[in-house]
């Protein structure tokens, strides 16, 4: 094929991908690069300035559905860290509707975190069996505590904190991302029918080997607070150090993570380069009854403690 035909054809294939425009900006689907339960994203590119961004698009099937991705919205707008991601712009196409069966789209464009998540990265360490130091460990926690200490602060909990939902800047910063579960920190129950509606909310929303033993069985009267997330750190903190949650072993069993929450019981890999003061901080954040827990505060005191011990061990 002649260079004249080369560049028809790459003209041809550029035309017939899809475009999304939003605010006066024409956004190229360049391809899918996450798939969720509630929510898509998509690798994008301006069509005026060339750089890339995540499109997360959902679909709400009702006004509920629809408030709370506005929400979302909403919540991020609100933050302003770097350990917390940005909205970049938004548009709604439609109006949801349950009773007509109308649905509305939500695409939101978001920055595209080239060094992918978390998690992703933590996997390809997994492989090659290579532990992060323990440097390395409590600088990404203590940017990770830096955005829910943000989140807190306004009266919100994430929710669904999990290395899955920590990306990485190009400076390798950790940044939050995903706050479809996020809710007001605070929340009194007040019998067993909102008992069931919370445990319900959270088994949807809620990342089982990441999820806060009061989630798994909601008392008919009591209050959850933003402690929810100091769980959920926890099991990060263990990730960042042995690669997955204390209970992705479990799930992967298909043996019962609740029950296995529920026990207390915390395990640690026999060998590893992680030392004591390691494991009291994780054992610290994973403590059964949220009452026992510190609050965020507490947490990056803590961590800033133990970096400055290892800082003057050097």
């Amino acid at each position: 094929m002649n260079t004249l035909g080369i560049s028809l054809l790459f003209k041809s294939c550029v035309c017939m991908r899809e475009s999304v425009e939003i605010s006066g900006t024409k956004y190229i689907v360049l391809e899918r690069i996450a798939v969720g339960g509630f929510s898509n994203i998509d690798l994008v590119e301006s069509a005026s300035t060339h750089r890339k961004y995540a499109l997360k698009r959902i679909t709400n099937h009702s006004k509920e559905d629809e408030n709370n991705a506005l929400n979302e919205i909403e919540i991020i707008k609100k933050l302003s860290t770097t350990n917390i991601t940005r909205i970049i712009d938004f548009s709604i196409e439609g109006s949801a509707d349950d009773f007509h069966n109308q649905i509305s789209h939500l695409n939101i464009v978001l920055p595209y975190y080239k060094n992918g998540s978390l998690d992703v990265y933590l996997n390809r360490k997994s492989k090659l069996n290579d532990y992060i130091s323990e440097r390395q460990v409590l600088a990404l926690f203590s940017g990770i505590c830096e955005g829910v200490r943000a989140i807190h602060e306004i009266g919100y909990a994430h929710r669904d904190l999990k290395t899955g939902n920590v990306c990485l800047s190009d400076s390798m910063e950790p940044v939050l991302v995903d706050f479809g579960s996020a809710a007001k920190a605070r929340v009194e129950i007040n019998g067993q029918s909102e008992a069931m509606k919370l445990q319900d909310e959270a088994e949807e929303k809620c990342s089982m080997s990441y999820r806060a033993p009061e989630l798994f069985q909601v008392d008919s009267y009591t209050i959850i607070d933003e402690r929810v997330d100091i769980w959920s750190l926890g099991c990060v903190l263990y990730a960042l150090c042995y690669f997955q949650s204390p209970y992705d072993e479990v799930y992967l069993k298909g043996d019962s993570v609740p029950l296995a929450v529920l026990s207390g019981k915390i395990s640690f890999p026999e060998s590893s380069p992680y030392s004591e003061t390691m494991k009291e901080l994780i054992l610290f954040l994973l403590k059964i009854n949220p009452v026992e827990r510190p609050y965020i505060y507490t947490v990056i005191e803590k961590t800033q403690d133990y970096i400055k011990k290892l800082e003057d061990y050097v």
